[in-house]
């Protein structure tokens, strides 16, 4: 049977999970499996409707009108709405981007923005890891990789055994060393990713908790000149402000 219209266009809007900020109409067509005309057409409608834009250099991102969808949905008890304030405050006084994350579908669902993001691989997915938050996605991953034992045929990297997609050269695929990251992030409350999905790019991220049940992750992303010695304590703070307001 022929996949509905709809699931064509939702397989266009799944194709930029885990994609790296703008997608190409030739890469779309490929994640989706689409022939290029279908999927131009499919895009073209998605950005009349808002649910894409297209960038200078003519490829696409996804659009405000997601973007909105996305904060808009529920999640934990109001959580975003609670934490907001603690994300404007941490954001003026860093100069970096603060959101808060939940776990959703094997990702990092970013509640500000919407965006999605790999547990592995960023600080806020460590978060949600070490804490038993969510399960890795896998259907992304040729490989099968789980994310937290490692038990694969294989590794996409070709190193034997790994952890999920290499995103840039600096992305843990060593079982063990992300194994001791996570130990790590439970022991000091603070997971750090330095430039293992985007170059140029450090996050950081701590543990949002009510009644002592760890619900999401705070975190922060900056460039990676930014010292991240100077940036945890504002992290972690800003993580108690909002437990503490859960809490009240």
């Amino acid at each position: 049977m022929a996949e509905s219209v709809a699931g064509r266009v939702f397989s266009v809007l799944d194709a930029f999970v885990d994609a790296p900020g703008t997608l190409r109409l030739t890469e779309i067509a490929r994640r989706t499996g689409l022939p290029v005309p279908t999927a131009l057409r499919l895009v073209r409608e998605l950005v009349a409707w808002g649910g894409l834009e297209r960038a200078a250099d003519g490829s696409y991102r996804l659009g405000t009108r997601v973007r909105t969808l996305g904060a808009a949905a529920p999640c934990p008890r109001g959580l975003l709405s609670t934490a907001l304030p603690a994300l404007t405050v941490l954001t003026a006084r860093t100069g970096g981007h603060a959101d808060v994350a939940i776990p959703a579908d094997g990702t990092a669902l970013c509640l500000v923005t919407g965006e999605r993001l790999p547990l592995h691989a960023t600080a806020a997915g460590k978060v949600l890891l070490a804490h038993g938050l969510g399960t890795p996605r896998t259907d992304g991953d040729p490989t099968g990789t789980d994310t937290v034992t490692g038990t694969d045929s294989g590794s996409r990297t070709g190193s034997g055994r790994g952890v999920g997609v290499r995103h840039t050269p600096y992305t843990v695929t060593a079982p063990g060393v992300l194994g001791a990251q996570l130990a790590r992030v439970r022991a000091t409350g603070l997971a750090e990713a330095h430039e293992e999905y985007r170059l140029g790019e450090l996050s950081l991220a701590a543990p949002v908790f009510r009644d002592g049940t760890a619900l999401g992750a705070l975190s922060l992303t900056a460039p990676t000149a930014a010292r991240p010695g100077r940036l945890a304590p504002a992290v972690r703070e800003a993580a108690a402000t909002v437990s503490r307001a859960l809490a009240g």
